[in-house]
């Protein structure tokens, strides 16, 4: 007798919009305490563990069995971006002891800022051809990388803590507009919150294995 075998289909719903309102999030957060707004660090690690790395790591996952190899690596990276932020600044309060946190050089963390610019670079050009709401989202994302480089060599300090606070708030608030933008446009089936179109510089193709890049909002 032959055995049947039957294939479940497991269908996985887009995670973009939780991934961006975790960046929104915490960089709102953060963005509070560069501009002076609040005082500390202690309340702005859960965000950036649970909202900054957690929401994005778990965007990454589902992304990545989606197929969608640009937003798979955009919110793993910057994921375990903000895990790295979150240890960092755990070291610098002490809370690993005195040793460690006098041991701390900021322009170790100003060489992971220049990768993380690097790194952004490459994802705003794919984002050109997402969406014009993503692309200003990784175009601001490489301003707050830039400042936070040069602020951590102590270059011109006062202009580049100013430039990464505001480049981080204008980041939480386009994300909040794109998270919104996810969830309402799928929601409604239309768009319901415009986005833009992609800028049509790039030809972007479907070799096999490679997915397009893309968040969808």
């Amino acid at each position: 007798m032959k055995e049947e075998t039957k294939n479940n289909k497991i269908i996985w719903a887009d995670p973009s919009a939780l991934g961006l309102f975790g960046l929104g999030m915490v960089t709102l957060v953060a963005s509070s305490q560069k501009l002076g707004l609040t005082d500390g660090l202690s309340f702005v690690i859960p965000w950036a563990v649970f909202l900054g790395a957690f929401a994005q790591l778990y965007a990454s996952i589902v992304d990545g069995k989606l197929g969608n190899t640009f937003g798979m690596t955009a919110f793993g990276a910057y994921a375990f971006f903000w895990f790295g932020v979150a240890s960092s600044w755990l070291i610098k309060l002490g809370v690993f002891g005195t040793t460690l946190a006098s041991d701390a050089d900021p322009r170790q963390l100003g060489f992971a800022f220049l990768g993380y610019l690097i790194f952004t670079v490459m994802m705003t050009i794919g984002a050109m051809e997402t969406n014009k709401v993503l692309f200003s989202i990784f175009f601001l994302i490489d301003l707050l990388f830039i400042g936070l480089f040069l602020n951590s060599f102590g270059v011109m300090p006062e202009i580049t803590h100013n430039l990464a606070a505001v480049s981080e708030l204008a980041i939480a608030i386009l994300s909040f507009y794109g998270a919104g933008a996810s969830v309402l446009n799928k929601h409604f089936g239309k768009e319901f919150i415009p986005v833009g179109k992609p800028f049509g510089i790039f030809k972007t193709a479907e070799p096999v294995g490679i997915s397009e890049p893309k968040l969808n909002i």
